[in-house]
Parts: C-alpha cells; sequence; structure tokens
C-alpha cells in the first residue's frame, strides 16, 4: 500500500478501536472520544483530560447532534488538525 492508503487504513483502524465499546460500533460516545484524544493524539491537543474541553470539542464535532461522534465527524476533526499542523510546520 501506499502511504496515503496507509494513514487512512491507520485512520479507520483507530476509530474502530474506540468505537462501539459503550454501544454503537460506528460511532463513539463523549467517553470513547476521550478516550480516543488522550491516547492517539496526546500531548497534540493538551486538553483531553479536561472534561470542559472535551465537551466542547464533542458538542462541534457532533453536528447533526445524534449525542455521538460517526466518522464523518471524526475525519472532519482530524482534517482540521491536520491543516493547522501542516500550516504551523511548512512556515518559514
Amino acid at each position: 500500500m501506499s502511504d496515503v492508503q496507509n494513514a487512512m487504513a491507520l485512520l479507520i483502524g483507530s476509530f474502530t478501536k474506540y468505537a462501539g465499546r459503550e454501544g454503537d460500533n460506528n460511532t463513539l460516545s463523549k467517553a470513547e472520544l476521550k478516550e480516543l484524544l488522550h491516547n492517539e493524539f496526546g500531548d497534540l491537543l493538551g486538553k483531553a483530560t479536561d472534561k470542559a474541553a472535551v465537551d466542547r470539542l464533542f458538542e462541534g464535532l457532533d453536528t447533526n447532534k445524534d449525542n455521538s461522534v460517526d466518522f464523518k465527524e471524526f475525519i472532519h476533526m482530524v482534517t482540521c488538525l491536520t491543516v493547522m499542523c501542516h500550516g504551523h510546520f511548512t512556515k518559514k
């Protein structure tokens, strides 16, 4: 597989690893999202253990307001973070 295909597989695998621990296998609950953020993003987000910050992030990600984060909503967050990191590391 190419690097991009590997990255896609890793994102799908990471989402799947946490989704469904508390219910639907295709979505993340707030607790599942918090665990994913803490374990997979670590220091990049810094406030993954801050309940209020996780609550605000969850509310922002849950665009269809079904009280869960689906894969599309998760990928939107990853895309935004990736764009921000790219901008940060490519500044001259």
